[in-house]
């Protein structure tokens, strides 16, 4: 007779924008090294977050972003990370932390919204590419336990014009 391992598994939601109570989100542009992109969110009464703005590519600029930090931290071996949004037919980046450094490393995965349509994303840990200031970083290992200390979203990659990406809610599954 063999013995069967049952993997218990532990989701936990980061974020889920209820109108009293959600992570401090903060704006930051590519103004911090001369650019003119503008961006803003609002928390939704229905429980969602608008991240809108315009992208420019004019003064080397050419992103924006939308981060938190948590309160306190998710620690473990992470199954996936799960994020529900509805996007407008660009490219985003979800990016994740895991030290108290707010300008350090970010590990980072890129996914294409569809038009006005609601899609949850699941990223593994082997999604993940550690970065720093828009550079793929060599000498870091790879995600593989978490400690989530900040999280967020980031537009780039040339793509001037109106964005819109409505967020839902982010998770994360711990094995």
């Amino acid at each position: 007779m063999q013995n069967k391992i049952t993997r218990i598994r532990k989701e936990t939601m980061i974020e889920y924008f209820n109108s009293s109570n959600h992570l401090n989100w903060e704006v930051i542009n590519d103004g911090v090294m001369g650019g003119i992109s503008e961006s803003k969110f609002e928390i939704k009464p229905d429980q969602t977050c608008v991240f809108s703005g315009m992208v420019s590519l004019k003064n080397n600029g050419g992103f924006a972003s939308l981060r938190a930090s948590l309160n306190g931290s998710v620690s473990g071996n992470f199954e996936k990370i799960v994020i529900r949004v509805k996007g407008d037919g660009k490219t985003y980046s979800f990016r994740i932390r895991t030290d108290e450094n707010f300008d350090g490393v970010a590990y980072t995965c890129s996914f294409s919204t569809k038009k006005d349509e609601w899609i949850e994303y699941e990223f593994s840990p082997d999604d993940f590419v550690p970065t720093f200031r828009g550079r793929t970083l060599s000498n870091v290992p790879p995600l593989s336990n978490l400690n989530i200390s900040h999280v967020g979203f980031l537009i780039s990659e040339k793509q001037s014009g109106n964005f819109e990406l409505i967020i839902e809610w982010i998770k994360v599954i711990l094995l």
